[in-house]
């Protein structure tokens, strides 16, 4: 189980006020040195968080990888194949969301020609690609189709929900992880994961890299980023272990 830590929300905080700090290139250096497996980004059209400078810096410091989240447009193609980030994940982005709100979707012929473009630029440029999509078949047999190389199943409907629709919610992630892996994808999961919530997803056994930001990064406000990475990496480690 590999753990990114999604940074956004240090530069979340910083772009409120409008300053330099706190640096989120800082934060992953610290993150890295607390043991996470790699630093995850989202450059969004429009920069509400994560600027430019961020991701050129971060590719020249960060030694473990980076998985840039960026949507399907040309600018941003533009930039991830000019930087060549380890990993990059398409998602779907609206101006008015607070955070990504679901999957990708491809249901419709013009969405999957997009995504088909976007994958074949960005695998010309030798970057390992991923789709953020909704742990349903369709959608994961449209990934293989189009040629990814990994999914990251949204986990934002577990998350929100309580009691026996959250489990039936991890039946579904668990059912696509499933599914995903005997296609040869490679899965991955996250939105919404927080350190009570985690727990039942990290012990899916073909779920290899979760995604967590948020929770993680309002920890480390409080105690530290050393000590929030270290908690959330004893929680995985642990799910893995009783599953196992």
């Amino acid at each position: 189980m590999r753990f990114y830590l999604n940074i956004d929300h240090v530069a979340t905080v910083r772009q409120v006020r409008g300053t330099d700090e706190p640096d989120p290139v800082r934060a992953a250096v610290l993150a890295e040195l607390a043991g996470v497996d790699g630093i995850t980004v989202h450059l969004r059209e429009d920069r509400r968080h994560i600027q430019d400078r961020d991701v050129r810096l971060l590719m020249y410091t960060v030694r473990t990888g980076v998985n840039l989240e960026l949507a399907a447009t040309s600018e941003i193609l533009d930039l991830a194949c000019e930087w060549r980030p380890l990993q990059a994940t398409l998602v779907p982005e609206k101006r008015e969301e607070l955070t990504t709100e679901g999957g990708l979707d491809l249901s419709s012929g013009r969405q999957l020609q997009v995504v088909g473009d976007a994958l074949a630029r960005l695998e010309g440029a030798g970057i390992r690609t991923s789709l953020f999509i909704d742990p349903t078949p369709e959608a994961i047999q449209a990934a293989l189709e189009l040629g990814a190389d990994a999914i990251e199943l949204h986990t934002g409907e577990y998350a929100n929900a309580r009691g026996a629709d959250r489990m039936h919610e991890l039946d579904r992630l668990e059912s696509g992880a499933s599914l995903a892996s005997k296609l040869e994808l490679a899965v991955h999961a996250g939105h919404g994961l927080t350190y009570e919530n985690v727990h039942h997803v990290a012990a899916i056994p073909e779920i290899e890299e979760l995604n967590i930001g948020h929770s993680v990064i309002a920890r480390a406000v409080l105690t530290g980023m050393e000590h929030s990475v270290k908690d959330m990496s004893r929680i995985l480690r642990r799910a893995r272990r009783l599953r196992a």
